[in-house]
């Protein structure tokens, strides 16, 4: 048992830290298949190790200087006013709508990002005008109203499908701001990683003030999750940018994979 929490946290902070995704929609899956937790024991165990993995992250960039902090919070700030009514059009839809739905998007995620993956390096590393471009004489964003609105947007979007699926931002986040900001691969990681941060350790405290208690096998899980996201830190600049793209894209295939089944044929997946 404590073994496979060992290698399941190590592989989900290894895999947060080279995409800036991957907190609870795999780590749910990965408790529940590899550990045996029940679903409702590892909801708060995924979204601590989240916390701690993204934290740890976040708190890297905002050292080397390569997080958007205001960015982050402006994001956080329009996802939790959407959250609500989030989860207001989940009790409107059927689960089974919600869950297509939102494959379709992850669809089109994965599908852009092999994209992305596949390009030249040259084709990769021509600038861009964007929505939200770096000042190059402060290394900041230039906070125009195009750039207002589009951030507030990914931030209400990421909300809204936080609140109505309840998963994390990380796989709308890191393409978004792929899109509409000329920010380096790195620097949207650690910057979404900030946003997940905020937002898991929010819903974990508000879990625990209301008694949600972390079974000690869970400890274990949030512990190596810290530490592989401590070491893909040390090595994630070396990785070449199209395996981050090519590998971020299987991921969320992954992803889609695993809500399918989850919706459509659970009997597949001893969750018993």
């Amino acid at each position: 048992m404590i073994w496979n929490s060992l290698l399941l946290g190590l592989s989900i902070g290894t895999v947060m830290g080279l995409t800036g995704a991957g907190g609870g929609i795999l780590a749910i899956p990965a408790l529940v298949l590899g550990i045996g937790m029940s679903m409702v024991a590892a909801k708060p165990v995924a979204l601590l190790a989240a916390t701690a993995g993204a934290m740890l992250g976040a708190a890297d960039g905002l050292r080397r200087g390569l997080v958007r902090y205001k960015a982050a919070l402006f994001m956080v700030l329009l996802g939790a006013i959407t959250s609500p009514i989030g989860q207001w059009l989940a009790h409107q839809v059927s689960p089974e709508l919600l869950a297509v739905l939102f494959s379709g998007i992850l669809l089109f995620v994965a599908v852009r990002g092999w994209r992305q993956g596949t390009r030249s390096r040259s084709a990769i590393l021509v600038e861009r005008v964007t929505p939200c471009m770096l000042n190059p004489a402060t290394g900041k964003f230039s906070w125009t109203p195009r750039c207002f609105l589009t951030l507030g947007g990914i931030g209400a979007v990421t909300g809204l499908m936080t609140g109505m699926l309840g998963v994390g931002g990380g796989f709308f986040i890191v393409p978004m701001l792929q899109r509409f900001t000329n920010l380096s691969y790195q620097s949207i990681v650690l910057t979404s990683l900030a946003v997940i941060a905020l937002v898991s350790g929010s819903t974990v405290l508000q879990m625990v003030l209301h008694g949600t208690r972390i079974e000690p096998s869970g400890w274990w899980f949030v512990g190596a999750t810290a530490l592989g996201m401590f070491a893909s830190r040390l090595f994630a600049h070396k990785v070449p940018q199209h395996w981050l793209h090519r590998g971020f894209a299987l991921l969320v295939l992954l992803a889609m994979l695993l809500l399918l089944l989850k919706t459509f044929a659970p009997h597949w997946l001893p969750l018993a």
